[in-house]
């Protein structure tokens, strides 16, 4: 039915076409409503395209969402939002539903003025290390023109000029009083380096692989100067290696850790009551170095070494171990389960307390007699909730997760006192909360419906409840729209907090009476609302300032639902027109992707990343994105899991399908001319859905692709393509095989642009390298751009890629073979 309608409507194109024909040499105007073919679009608007720049778009939108910073004793809270009128300061009071702006800032500017010496206005105050203190004041510095002696500068150089800096001035905002006050440096308390005892009187560290520990004073003087002679050091190692190190962090088999320097070990969790901590040691010796070289290093190009693990290597081991202070004395705690599996010792949730430390809240997950531990095989299908006592030898597992696929977990929830835990889990097929003991058993279902809960945000155990992020809850609305829910403990159905069919954003206070409600949608402007924690909305505070925008010409994307390649399955999107869009032309395609698993191209909110979408629409292009069986994870685990154990082709069909009935749907998208592109795994894809349908994508630009997987690292690769678990003779090994770009090069039809920055120490450039390779071999004509000194993305050359994504796209897709000059005037005036 489909080739038939397209058939008929080009015939009928053909006919209105050579009537027309008849009608002009006829000297007559064909008739009202008549057809003629419409106008396909061939010249690129490169002065449209040049007015929504990255730059220039953040000079006409400012806040779109608010962070509340809640005061310590009260469910107050303060934030900032700045747009086109200038940064105001408020302060809320959820309570009596009081918005009050913290400052007086034509006050503030002139007494600035009048202490710095500097002219401010109030439009234009440079506050730096603004801080809450006491719930009473305000604490912030200001940097002048003026100079002094740098005291932290090498003053051993006599007879020299002293290194100069800035001066910076320091102040106190009484909140009440509205009283400035100039006051002398606050010096740092603690170093960053070190992970602090909760009650604030001891400090640990690593340095040259061992672990040490300071006492307050000198930690206190290190804050000041790390190199003071009188500082006291104790020594908790004495056998750390650059392999086997102390606190070191295995973020699944990498590391970019220089181990010989100060690093706050991140795996190191305090008990609540600084008597003990945790850490977990890191074997890495099995994992083999991997390099990239920055050539722009004066004077020579530098060699960067680092651990990468690929797939299917060997592994990191982990030893989990508990220190009693401040004796130093420690233990190791039986954890092993699987071969090589990874552990997380669990974080407790943030505190007002907390959040007002002068240093990291470092707690473990549990009292002072035991922690929680998350620990989950090699490939990833059994996962275990454990709890370690401090005083046993091992690890006691209260909750298990098993999956054909992979499990994926949250850090619980502890009720209580501990007696109660929350456990998030897909076990239904969908993410549900669960209520257990701290035994392991049972206690209720705290939701169990066909929807995602994405995470608990908010705890009222006072009251009850819990605060969710749930998705797919309204079957009416895009599943991926999140949604604020209140979950009794006591069982029932969630309730719905907020307002309808919007993408919500929600950040609770800790008593989780109150939350922050950051809302939009694709289609709508960012805007901000507080409720209370059983759904009455106490004011609207904030609505994001386009006027700037919509000025220029601004207009929002189309949001759009089809059907995936089975006919069945739901698929969300949006579309992005030029401004200037004309529904009698006939534009090309671009369709923008990014395959997942762990998230989709197509945006469910407002955002100001404009290059890939709304920008290059710009140029002349319906850009279109939308999602894929397989893509983001916030709907059913079948959805999210379909690509497993097919990780290079399982989202291109759909990709395809999507395009089609679309090109169906809207006469003025042309399915003559599409095009892909897209980033990391959007590269990757792009470059798979050229090579695999070439007659349907004419050209590709594909940027950083993990082309190659079995190269690329060995957490996304071996959790999403799935690898095999063999036991040979006692022995476990691993198995892994995928299906690469490269071998696809032969298919290539259309342009292919593919780009990497050179020392990518994520995806490496060797992915790109490989494909590169490949298509010589295969005697294709390609395009290919290595950006220097570029990682993953493209920093401040990000301009320079979308202006050489522009050319490729207008000339080989949209057909515009307009010379283009060496200069690219466009960033000339940015």
């Amino acid at each position: 039915m489909k080739q038939l309608f397209r058939y008929m409507l080009n015939k009928n194109l053909i006919i209105s076409a050579a009537l027309s024909l008849v009608f002009v040499s006829a000297g007559a105007q064909p008739p009202a409503g008549f057809r003629t073919r419409p106008e396909k679009v061939t010249k690129a608007d490169y002065a449209q395209a040049a007015r929504f720049s990255a730059k220039k778009v953040g000079q006409m939108v400012y806040s779109t969402a608010v962070t509340p910073r809640w005061f310590k004793d009260s469910d107050k809270f303060w934030y900032e939002w700045k747009t086109s009128a200038g940064t105001v300061y408020y302060m809320v009071d959820p309570a009596t539903g009081k918005k009050e702006e913290v400052f007086d800032l034509e006050k503030l500017a002139m007494q600035l003025t009048e202490i710095v010496r500097d002219p401010f206005d109030a439009q234009h105050i440079p506050f730096s290390n603004l801080k809450l203190k006491e719930d009473k004041y305000f604490t912030f510095d200001i940097r002048s023109t003026a100079e002094e002696p740098d005291p932290d500068a090498d003053a051993s150089k006599k007879g020299k000029e002293p290194k100069m800096r800035k001066k910076v001035f320091h102040f106190r905002y009484d909140i009440g009083s509205k009283e400035l006050t100039q006051i002398p440096e606050q010096p740092r308390r603690y170093p960053d380096w070190a992970v602090v005892s909760p009650d604030g009187k001891l400090g640990i560290y690593m340095k040259n692989n061992d672990l040490w520990y300071m006492d307050s004073t000198s930690l206190r003087k290190a804050a000041k100067d790390p190199k003071d002679s009188t500082l006291v050091e104790h020594r908790l190692t004495k056998d750390g290696t650059h392999d086997f190190s102390w606190g070191v962090e295995n973020y699944h088999g990498n590391t970019t850790v220089d181990s010989t320097k100060r690093v706050h070990p991140s795996s190191l969790r305090w008990a609540p009551d600084s008597r003990h901590f945790a850490t977990i040691r890191w074997d890495m010796s099995a994992i083999k170095d991997f390099w990239v070289i920055n050539s722009l290093s004066n004077p020579r190009p530098t060699l960067e070494t680092y651990k990468y693990q690929m797939p299917g290597e060997k592994g990191a081991k982990g030893y989990l171990y508990v220190f009693e202070m401040p004796s130093g004395q420690y233990r190791h705690i039986k954890t092993a389960a699987f071969k090589e599996q990874e552990m997380d010792i669990f974080p407790a949730r943030p505190t007002a307390e907390d959040a007002y430390k002068d240093f990291r809240n470092g707690k473990w997950l549990g009292d002072g007699e035991s922690f929680y531990l998350g620990r989950i095989s090699r490939d990833l299908k059994r996962y275990d909730l454990c709890r370690v006592d401090i005083s046993a030898d091992s690890t006691k597992t209260i909750i298990s997760e098993r999956s054909n696929t992979y499990v994926e977990y949250r850090n619980p929830v502890l009720l209580k006192g501990g007696s109660q835990i929350v456990h998030w889990s897909e076990r239904n097929g969908w993410a549900n909360l669960y209520l257990y003991d701290s035994e392991g058993k049972l206690v209720r279902n705290l939701t169990e419906g066909a929807w995602h809960v994405e995470d608990v945000i908010g705890v009222d155990e006072a009251g009850g409840g819990l605060i969710a992020s749930i998705c797919g809850f309204n079957k009416g609305e895009n599943p991926y729209q999140a949604h604020t829910f209140r979950v009794g403990l006591s069982g029932g159905a969630p309730k719905q907090l907020d307002m309808p069919d919007m993408d919500v954003d929600a950040r609770s206070s800790y008593s989780g009476k109150w939350f922050v409600a950051n809302y939009s949608r694709v289609d709508c402007k960012p805007a901000v609302a507080l409720y209370s924690g059983a759904g009455r909305k106490v004011m609207d505070l904030e609505e994001s300032d386009f006027s700037q925008l919509l000025a220029a010409g601004y207009k929002f994307p189309e949001r759009f639902s089809v059907k995936a390649a089975d006919g069945i399955t739901d698929l969300y999107g949006a579309i992005y027109k030029p401004f200037d869009f004309d529904s009698t032309k006939v534009y090309p395609v671009c369709d923008y992707v990014y395959p997942g698993p762990q998230v989709e191209a197509n945006n469910i909110s407002w955002s100001r990343n404009f290059t890939r979408v709304d920008r290059l629409a710009q140029l002349g292009f319906i850009v279109i994105t939308v999602g894929n069986r397989g893509g983001h994870p916030n709907r059913s685990k079948w959805y999210h899991n379909f690509g497993y154990g097919n990780l290079r082709d399982y989202g291109l069909e759909d990709q395809k399908y999507a395009l089609q009935q679309l090109c169906a749907r809207y006469p003025w998208m042309d399915e003559s001319r599409v095009g892909i592109h897209g980033h990391s795994g959007g590269g990757f894809m792009s470059t798979a859905a050229i090579l695999t349908y070439p007659d349907f994508f004419k050209v590709a630009v594909s940027c950083s692709g993990n082309h190659d997987n079995s190269i690329y690292n060995r957490w996304w690769s071996e959790q999403h393509h799935g690898i095999q678990e063999k036991i040979v003779e006692g022995d476990t090994t691993f198995v892994y095989h995928i299906e690469k770009n490269q071998d696809l090069a032969a298919n290539l039809k259309g342009h292919l642009l593919l780009v990497t920055g050179d020392i990518d120490n994520n995806v490496h450039p060797s992915n790109t390298i490989r494909v590169v390779n490949a298509l010589m071999r295969a005697n294709k004509r390609f395009s290919f751009s290595l950006i220097p000194g570029q990682r993953h993305g493209y920093a401040d050359l990000n301009e320079y890629f979308f202006w050489e994504m522009a050319d490729f796209y207008t000339q080989w897709l949209m057909g515009d073979r307009t010379p283009r000059p060496v200069d690219i005037a466009e960033m000339n005036n940015d």
